[in-house]
């Protein structure tokens, strides 16, 4: 299976409020940007603050390339194009049991191909709970480092979940795609 990113539109709301079953999972998933239950209208107010020219975030949808099936929600936010740099963000596999698989591993492939190739940046971050160790390795074998801990980071019903803030440069980027095409 190869994953690809497509926009996200108003046509996959749905499909995102039903990835979304708990408080704890959007959590995850968004951090403090949504409240529970996730509806329609945040949804709406999120899609419209993709927009400018150019736009301060890229929210994408991911698809499995050979069937069209979606299977996960990524976003590029934060974009400084002065500074070269963004964010990570929300990232979903939404399907559990396509969770593990590799999935997630493409998603963030393909939005630092956008950002390093496409964009030019140079600099790509992400904050990741700490106890989420599948992501932490993840974004280690694409070549992220953790560069903090940000202890009891957000307040979680009655306890605090502890982050680590993770990079790449794009030095690092290209070092290591090119190690992978050899």
């Amino acid at each position: 299976m190869t994953i690809a990113l497509a926009p996200f539109g108003r046509e996959d709301f749905d499909r995102l409020i039903a990835w979304i079953p708990t408080a704890e999972d959007l959590m995850l998933w968004s951090g403090p940007y949504f409240t529970f239950p996730l509806e329609l209208a945040q949804l709406e107010r999120y899609l419209r603050s993709a927009e400018g020219d150019p736009p301060p975030r890229q929210i994408y949808k991911a698809l499995i390339r050979e069937s069209g099936e979606v299977v996960g929600h990524i976003e590029l936010n934060n974009i400084d194009y002065r500074n070269r740099a963004a964010t990570i963000s929300k990232v979903l596999v939404g399907d559990p049991g396509k969770r593990g698989r590799g999935l997630g591993e493409q998603m963030v492939r393909c939005v630092m191909e956008i950002a390093f190739d496409d964009l030019r940046l140079h600099r790509l971050s992400l904050i990741v709970f700490d106890f989420n160790q599948a992501a932490i390795r993840c974004y280690q074998k694409l070549g992220f480092t953790i560069e903090g801990h940000l202890r009891d980071y957000r307040k979680v019903g009655d306890t605090y979940w502890s982050s680590y803030t993770m990079a790449i440069l794009e030095s690092d980027w290209r070092r290591s795609f090119a190690e992978t095409r050899e």
